[in-house]
């Protein structure tokens, strides 16, 4: 496996393609635009759920605890002889000459992934707990951040509005009120909050320990490597949730009654009643100064200390080198032509199963050299999202 990892990343000047990655939920409805084949959703099992998610550049398995499915949100790389090898895999022999210095130093590993999340209805409202809850069980803090491309979200699904935080003039004794009738009642928690509608081509951070009840349009969420919710809603759309939705979060050992007060500590209450929470956390598109007249490129994730993320667009029948100083996953969004190495182009449909040619890893030093990218179509832009890890931190000064 050795010989074959370094063989492919020498063979793509340091660059992987990649295979697609799809997690199957149990909940919720599809939002049906990941271009995948309508008799396609339900392609694990309907035990498993429909394919709702699709994982970018993931070394970190999902919580759903499907048998049938032990590397269930596992990238894999697929060498040019046709076979596949995990990028987690990868990582581990390739270390630094992967992914960098800093990450080597720093974590050990690629600490990041993305994905697109598509559901019809909006999500629970849930938070992902700080570094010490999250170690309890197992995990880590999820900061993330959310971008909703253009090219996907022709659909806005049941309702295109996110809810974050609380009200000014909520308690923390009627957050806990609703949490103690988790089981017993719909308890309308999002009546405590305050929904923003999303805008297409736009985005936000979402720091750990901050409630939030995701909007039905199709998202791009680069965020930190785990896979741990606290939901505190437990009716949606008519869905209810089994309580350990809500003690997700809690040991195993944890008594019963001590439940609710631990999840209560676990809350960001400060950023939850964030009086100015849309100027600290919506984040619109910055675009950067020009390398080439024939490529613009974006910040859509920024202004944190974990991941970030890019929107860099190359106009019709023209080549750019696109450089940058960190390690990255992309995914081309629009477009075909070559990156790199490779044949490159956007998906209109697939199959479970079958290759793609829209999702790459590149190295560092190949960032920092710059990848050669042409766009071959005469009419119509190339889009590609790219995520990087906390070595490519950006803060944009207003």
């Amino acid at each position: 496996m050795e010989s074959m990892i370094r063989r492919t990343f020498e063979k793509g000047e340091g660059v992987f393609r990649m295979v697609p990655n799809f997690v199957s939920r149990t909940f919720n409805l599809p939002g049906r635009r990941l271009k995948l084949h309508p008799d396609d959703y339900y392609y694990y099992g309907t035990k498993a759920g429909a394919i709702m998610e699709r994982w970018f550049s993931s070394i970190n398995k999902t919580r759903n605890n499907n048998l049938e499915r032990a590397d269930e949100g596992l990238s894999y790389i697929l060498t040019f002889e046709g076979g596949q090898v995990l990028l987690a895999d990868a990582v581990k022999e390739l270390k630094e000459e992967l992914i960098g210095d800093t990450l080597q130093k720093r974590y050990g590993t690629w600490p990041v992934f993305a994905k697109f999340f598509d559901y019809a209805n909006p999500l629970y409202f849930h938070m992902h707990p700080a570094d010490e809850v999250a170690e309890k069980v197992g995990c880590s803090a999820k900061p993330e951040c959310y971008y909703f491309p253009p090219q996907l979200n022709d659909c806005e699904g049941k309702r295109p509005s996110t809810y974050f935080g609380f009200n000014p003039e909520v308690t923390k004794e009627d957050v806990e009120k609703k949490l103690r009738q988790f089981s017993e009642c719909d308890t309308h928690i999002t009546a405590l909050s305050r929904a923003f509608d999303l805008e297409v081509g736009t985005g936000w951070y979402i720091p750990a320990g901050v409630l939030h009840a995701p909007g039905s349009l199709l998202t791009y969420e680069p965020q930190w490597s785990t896979d741990l919710n606290c939901v505190f809603e437990n009716v949606v759309c008519g869905e209810v949730y089994d309580r350990h939705f809500l003690e997700d979060i809690c040991p195993e050992d944890m008594k019963e009654e001590e439940r609710i007060g631990y999840i209560m500590d676990a809350v960001d209450w400060e950023a939850n009643f964030d009086p100015d929470f849309k100027e600290h956390y919506f984040r619109p598109p910055v675009i950067l100064p020009k390398t080439d007249k024939n490529m613009t490129e974006k910040w859509v994730c920024y202004g944190n200390d974990f991941i970030t993320a890019k929107e860099t667009t190359i106009a019709p029948n023209c080549s750019v080198t696109l450089k940058d100083n960190a390690a990255y996953g992309c995914v081309i969004v629009q477009g075909f032509g070559t990156f790199g190495v490779y044949h490159a182009e956007a998906v209109n449909m697939m199959r479970v199963g079958d290759l793609t040619a829209d999702e790459y890893f590149v190295c560092k030093d190949s960032a920092a050299r710059g990848i050669q990218i042409t766009n071959n179509s005469t009419t119509e832009p190339m889009v590609i999202l790219q995520h990087f890890g906390p070595d490519n931190a950006v803060y944009i000064s207003k």
